[in-house]
Formats: C-alpha cells, sequence, structure tokens
C-alpha cells in the first residue's frame, strides 16, 4: 500500500528549498506527497538575490488544508515555513481539526540569506500555537537559540541543553541540528525524547551552507515516519539521506549550492 505524506511550508522557486524540496524528498523515499503552500519566496537577482516574500492569504491556505485533508486519510505532515502569525494561525486550526501520528516541524524563522529580525514577529505564535503540536521539530542553530533562550551554543553539550529547553515547550522530541556552524569536524545532531539524549555524526561536507539541508532532513525525517519507522531510525536515515545530497549538491547562482535529493543511493 502506497504510504502518503503532507507538508504545510512555502515555495522557494529556485527549487533549492522549501515545498519543493520536501516533495522531491519524499518522491525519492517512495512515499506519496502533497502539499500546501503557505508563501512565495522569490530571490531578486538585480539585487544580490535578497528575498522577496509573498504570503498566501489565510483563506486560501485554509481552503487548500481543506481539500488535501478531504481527498485522502492523512496523518503525518511537516510543516515547513509559515512566515507570518495569520498563517500560523491558519494552520494551527487546521492541524486541530482532526488527529495526526506524527507532525515534524522544521521551525523556519528565517530563510538563509535574510536578517535575523524577519523571525522576530512569529516566533511568539510558532512557539505558542505550533510547537505544542509537534512529535518532532528540527531546529538549526539559530532557531534553537531563539526557542531556547540560549546566547549561544558551541558543543554538543550545548546541542543537548537547547534540546531539554525546547522540549519544555510541547514537542515530543527536539533533533537539534548543529550543521557547519557547530565547531569542529563533525556536522553534530542531537536528538532528545524527553528522556535520553542520542548523538548522530558525520563529517562535514565542506564549510559552506547548502540551501535546503533542514527542508531535505525534516522531509526525510517526515517520509520514513509515514513508512512507520520510530524516530530515532527515522533520524538516522534522514541524516544520510541529506549527508547525500550536500555531497551530491547542484551549484546554481545564487549565495548557496542546493541539496541533490537524487544523490542517495541507500
Amino acid at each position: 500500500m502506497v504510504k502518503l505524506a503532507y507538508v504545510i511550508a512555502g515555495s522557494e522557486a529556485t527549487g533549492g528549498a522549501g515545498i519543493q524540496v520536501d516533495l522531491k524528498t519524499y518522491q525519492e523515499l517512495g512515499v506519496y506527497g502533497l502539499g500546501t503552500m503557505t508563501c512565495i519566496v522569490s530571490f531578486d537577482p538585480k539585487k544580490d538575490w535578497a528575498h522577496r516574500f509573498v504570503p498566501v492569504a489565510p483563506e486560501v491556505i485554509a481552503d487548500q488544508m481543506e481539500a488535501a485533508t478531504s481527498a485522502h486519510e492523512l496523518d503525518v505532515v511537516k510543516i515547513g515555513m509559515l512566515g507570518t502569525p495569520a498563517t500560523i494561525d491558519v494552520v494551527a486550526d487546521g492541524l486541530r481539526r482532526q488527529p495526526w501520528r506524527h507532525v515534524v516541524l522544521d521551525p523556519v524563522l528565517i530563510c538563509k540569506g535574510q536578517e535575523p529580525g524577519a523571525a522576530l514577529d512569529t516566533d511568539n505564535a510558532l512557539r505558542e500555537q505550533i510547537l505544542p503540536l509537534a512529535t518532532v521539530v528540527t531546529p538549526n542553530l539559530f532557531e534553537a537559540r531563539t526557542l531556547s533562550g540560549m546566547d549561544r551554543i558551541d558543543s554538543v553539550e550545548d546541542l543537548a541543553e537547547a534540546a531539554r529547553r525546547i522540549h519544555a515547550l510541547g514537542p515530543q522530541y527536539v533533533l537539534v541540528k548543529g550543521g557547519v556552524e557547530l565547531p569542529g569536524d563533525d556536522a553534530v545532531d542531537v536528538l532528545f525524547d524527553g528522556t535520553d539524549i542520542t548523538v548522530f555524526s558525520a563529517p562535514k561536507v565542506g564549510e559552506e551552507r547548502v540551501s535546503g539541508a533542514g527542508c531535505t532532513l525534516a522531509a526525510a525525517v517526515t517520509a520514513e515516519l509515514a513508512k512507520g519507522a520510530d524516530v530515532a531510525s527515522a533520524v538516522a536515515l534522514a541524516k544520510d539521506f541529506v549527508t547525500a545530497g550536500i555531497k551530491g549538491r547542484v551549484a546554481a547562482r545564487t549565495p548557496f549550492d542546493t541539496v541533490w535529493q537524487g544523490a542517495y543511493a541507500g
């Protein structure tokens, strides 16, 4: 029987992040994906690839969610970029209308290249309305600092402390991603389940950030959960999947190369 996975996220027109990446990841991992678009991000090549952000009207988001959840028996969903408090309101309302086996939250507060201040007006709404609904939340270092209230995250011990603090906000599992910014030779992620810490580590693939890595990781976790994996096993495969995608990265004229979801041979 074909497994289904839903995604609620923004569109990024170059194909390097957002719902485009999520659906490609689902397809590569053998899951039938469908999605609801929350916003449209299009870089401006005439202005050093600055972000142009257009939110989708809340009523249109609600219509998309109604159509998707009426057409299929959905119980696993990934939440990506929401972008505005109004979007968070309508998505939270839609999620509460039915039970979910798994909700995977990639708490996208900013796109790569944006100023951190762009996240401030969505932080509280995300924290209060979406985090408590999440089975798994997958913050990067900036998002982990924001959600945990920590000024610095410089070590594996700091990753674990951030995960514990974010867990107190309501999600069942917290996966804090060290990425290329955490000091050391390895890209280290820490999973906290409310009791135990599990560390996932792989050698860094260069020192530059790659667009779509966070989207890909969370989408791969979602796909594996849709197929029946437990959270730790889903994270382990997702780590391998995104590492392969970073190694096989696609060059672009944008400031960041992008993950290639087709590189995984597992």
